[in-house]
């Protein structure tokens, strides 16, 4: 079985094909993959800005799903005669995103159908208008080619990817029933594995994710986005300064976090020192 598979959840565009196969136990082969990030362009504002996010999806992903369909041979000219009624279809699924519909409808025509069994695209979740490019593509694309559409949770495929192995690299067999700690852009939970694609969510996040806590924390001390990355690097700095922050709900009966809290004890720290970013707006 080939799937094409299409992520739109954030500030990354990305395209794949696998070819799985099922011999004594199911292999998967990376037939393209592709992927646009905007990382650069959401830099100066510190974190992702959605409508912005949504446009550069819009511009990027016809061009990432020709990328990867000529990784994998399956970009072939032909002479395609779409009907009124599936270029009508196509431009009211994409009527929200500009050019994007009448691009697709001239790359649907002047192209052969590629060898895919299945279309699956992230349905959430994520950043609505960036998530409603990709599920609108998506659509299209099985409209036209008249292949089964599959929707697949963001988080979910977080879990499966770490359970994968590649070449000779061999993990460790997970034990089901596991638990998952989920720190993904704007998601932080505890997810129980009952079994095989079985799960509940026993803790999340009352507030800010733990991503969303490091961009916000790096704005306020005048550092480049992404944060995370950034306050890792020097946090290994030997330094002899020490400061006492907060654990946010590190006593309390259940599994949920919060990061709010610590975010504003190191804004109080900041502006007590007086080392608040001039252009960060409070």
């Amino acid at each position: 079985m080939k799937i094409l598979s299409i992520e739109t959840s954030c500030d990354e565009t990305a395209i794949s094909i696998l070819d799985i196969e099922k011999k004594p136990q199911i292999e998967f082969k990376i037939l393209g993959d592709n992927l646009s990030s905007q990382a650069k362009i959401h830099a100066k504002y510190g974190g992702v800005f959605p409508m912005m996010a949504k446009r550069e999806h819009a511009k990027n992903i016809l061009p990432i799903l020709m990328k990867t369909l000529r990784e994998a041979k399956f970009l072939k000219k032909q002479n395609n005669e779409l009907t009124e009624k599936t270029k009508e279809e196509i431009t009211e699924l994409l009527e929200r995103e500009g050019v994007l519909a009448q691009k697709l409808i001239k790359f649907l025509a002047e192209t052969q159908k590629p060898d895919i069994d299945l279309v699956t695209v992230t349905y959430g979740p994520g950043l609505e208008p960036a998530l409603w490019v990709g599920v609108n593509f998506a659509k299209a694309l099985a409209l036209a080619w008249d292949i089964k559409l599959m929707p697949t949770n963001h988080m979910e495929g977080h879990i499966v990817s770490s359970l994968i192995t590649f070449g000779e690299t061999r993990l460790k067999p997970v034990m089901i029933p596991a638990l998952a700690l989920l720190i993904s852009g704007g998601h932080t939970e505890l997810v129980l594995v009952k079994e095989k694609l079985t799960y509940e969510i026993i803790g999340e996040t009352r507030d800010d994710a733990a991503g969303e806590a490091f961009d916000k924390t790096a704005r306020l001390l005048g550092l480049p986005y992404p944060g995370g990355p950034e306050i890792s690097k020097l946090a290994k700095l030997k330094t002899k300064l020490a400061y006492k922050l907060p654990r946010p709900m590190i006593t309390s009966p259940d599994y949920d976090f919060s990061f709010s809290g610590l975010k504003t004890a190191v804004l109080y720290l900041v502006k007590k020192l007086g080392k608040l970013n001039k252009d960060q707006k409070i």
